[in-house]
C-alpha cells in the first residue's frame, strides 16, 4: 500500500521525531511510504509569517493543504499516516483528507489534539480537564511556548476542531499504550471502536553488551518537571542523609529548563553528577556501566521508550507508576515501581536494589531484555499495523 507519511517537525527534536523515523523505517520494508513533512522552524526568524497570519493559519493553513494534496496526487497515496501536525500543517489536513475520502490513521505520541501542549501537566500536576474540552487552566498557565496568548489561540483552535467534524475523517487512532487509549475513551475524546493500542517496536542489538555494573544509577532524558527530576534529586538527598559516603552515585544526562537547578543540586550532593547532553559512545558507556536506569515521571507518560533502551542493555529499571510505564515494567521481575512524586517510595526501591546480590540484579536485566525481544519486536509491530490498515480499508 502507498501510505503518505505526515509529520510537523518540532523546533527541537525529541522522542516523537525518533519514533516517527523508526516507524518510517519499519513501514517501508512492507509498503511505499513517501513523506509530507512540515517544519516548525518555518515560523521562526525574519522570514516567519507575522503573528496575525500565524494565528489564522493555526487552524486552517491553505498552503499546507495544497502541499498535502499535491503529495497525495504525486504519490498516488491510498492512505495517510499523521503524527504531529502543529503548528504549520494545521487541521486543514483533516479537512482535505475528508474531501478526498482518503483514509487517515492518526498516531498519538502524546495527548494532542486534546490538550494545548500535549502533556496534561502544568503547575506541577496532571490536569485532565482538557480531555473533556475545558482549556481555561492550560491557557492561564501559558502552557504552549510559555505564552498565555499563544495558549489561548491554540485552545480556540482545538475548540473549533472538535466542533468542525473534521476529526471524523480519522479512520483509526493509534495509542502507544493501553493507558493512553483508556484515558481518551473514558473521556469521550475518541470512540473506543476507533482507537487501537500499538506499542512502539524496537530495533534491539543482536546481543546485549557484556554485564558491567559499576554501581551508578542513570537518569537519561529531558530535564523538565514532568519527568520527575525534582523527586529524583530529593530522593538522592535523602539517601545521602541515610548513607553518607556510601550513597550510590547518580548520573543525570540530558538538558532542559531545569538544567541550572540540577547543576546547583550537584554542588550540594557529591553523589550526583551532571553529564549534560550525551550521545554516541558516551551514552553507550553510561548505559553499559550503570546499575539501573531510573524513569521517575510524574506526568501520564504515554509509553516511555527509555525503558526499551535500558532493556536493550539488559539493565533493570526503576520507574514511577505513571501512564504506560507500568505496561513495560514488571515489578520484581524486570525492575521496581515506585509511586510518582513520592521520594520515600523511590528511596525504598533504590535501597531494595542495593540489597540484592549481583546475580539477582543481572536477572532483572535479563528478564527485561527477554520482554523487549518478545513484546517489542519489529515483526509484531508490522503485523499489528498491517491488521489496522486492513480494517481501515473495509
Amino acid at each position: 500500500m502507498k501510505i503518505l507519511h505526515v509529520f510537523n517537525r518540532y523546533i527541537q527534536a525529541g522522542g516523537e521525531e525518533l519514533a516517527v523515523e523508526q516507524i518510517q523505517k519499519h513501514l517501508s520494508s512492507r509498503h511505499e511510504v513517501p513523506r509530507c513533512f512540515f517544519e516548525s522552524s518555518q515560523w521562526t526568524g525574519s522570514r516567519a509569517p507575522n503573528v496575525v497570519s500565524q494565528a489564522a493559519r493555526l487552524f486552517y493553513n491553505p498552503e499546507s493543504r495544497r502541499i498535502f494534496e499535491n503529495r497525495v496526487r504525486e504519490t498516488g497515496a491510498e492512505a495517510t499516516l499523521l503524527h504531529n501536525i502543529y503548528p504549520v500543517g494545521s487541521p486543514s489536513l483533516y479537512r482535505s483528507a475528508q474531501k478526498q475520502k482518503l483514509p487517515v490513521i492518526q498516531y498519538l505520541h502524546n495527548y494532542r489534539p486534546f490538550s494545548v501542549d500535549g502533556s496534561l501537566f502544568f503547575n506541577e500536576e496532571v490536569r485532565s480537564e482538557s480531555l473533556y474540552g475545558t482549556y481555561i487552566n492550560e491557557v492561564r498557565a501559558g502552557v504552549w511556548q510559555g505564552s498565555v496568548i499563544k495558549s489561548a489561540l491554540c485552545a480556540v483552535m482545538q475548540k473549533m476542531l472538535r466542533r468542525s467534524g473534521w476529526l471524523n475523517s480519522i479512520s483509526a487512532w493509534v495509542a502507544i499504550s493501553d493507558f493512553m487509549r483508556q484515558r481518551l475513551t473514558e473521556t469521550g475524546a475518541v470512540h473506543s471502536s476507533k482507537i487501537h493500542t500499538i506499542r512502539h517496536a524496537w530495533d534491539a542489538m543482536p546481543t546485549a553488551p557484556q554485564t558491567d555494573d559499576q554501581g551508578h544509577y542513570l537518569f537519561l532524558g529531558r530535564l523538565i518537571p514532568e519527568k520527575g527530576i525534582r523527586t529524583l534529586i530529593q530522593a538522592w538527598h535523602e539517601l545521602r542523609e541515610q548513607l553518607g559516603d556510601k550513597t550510590p552515585p547518580l548520573k543525570i544526562a540530558g538538558d532542559g529548563k531545569l538544567t541550572d537547578w540540577v547543576k546547583e543540586q550537584t554542588a550540594i550532593n557529591p553523589a550526583i553528577t551532571y553529564l549534560g547532553h550525551i550521545s554516541g559512545e558516551q551514552k553507550h558507556e553510561a548505559l553499559k556501566t550503570c546499575r539501573a536506569l531510573i524513569a521517575p515521571s510524574v506526568w501520564w507518560e504515554p509509553l516511555g521508550l527509555i525503558v526499551y533502551e535500558a532493556y536493550d542493555y539488559a539493565k533493570p529499571v526503576l520507574v514511577a507508576r505513571s501512564g504506560g510505564l507500568t505496561e513495560t515494567v514488571q515489578h520484581g521481575i524486570t525492575g521496581l515501581i515506585h509511586e510518582p512524586g513520592d521520594k520515600a517510595s523511590l528511596v525504598k526501591d533504590v535501597l531494595d536494589l542495593e540489597s540484592m546480590n549481583l546475580d539477582a540484579r543481572v536477572q532483572l536485566g535479563e528478564n527485561g531484555r527477554k520482554w523487549l525481544l518478545a513484546e517489542a519486536c519489529v515483526k509484531k509491530w508490522q503485523d499489528q499495523f498491517d491488521s489496522l490498515l486492513e480494517s481501515t480499508a473495509t
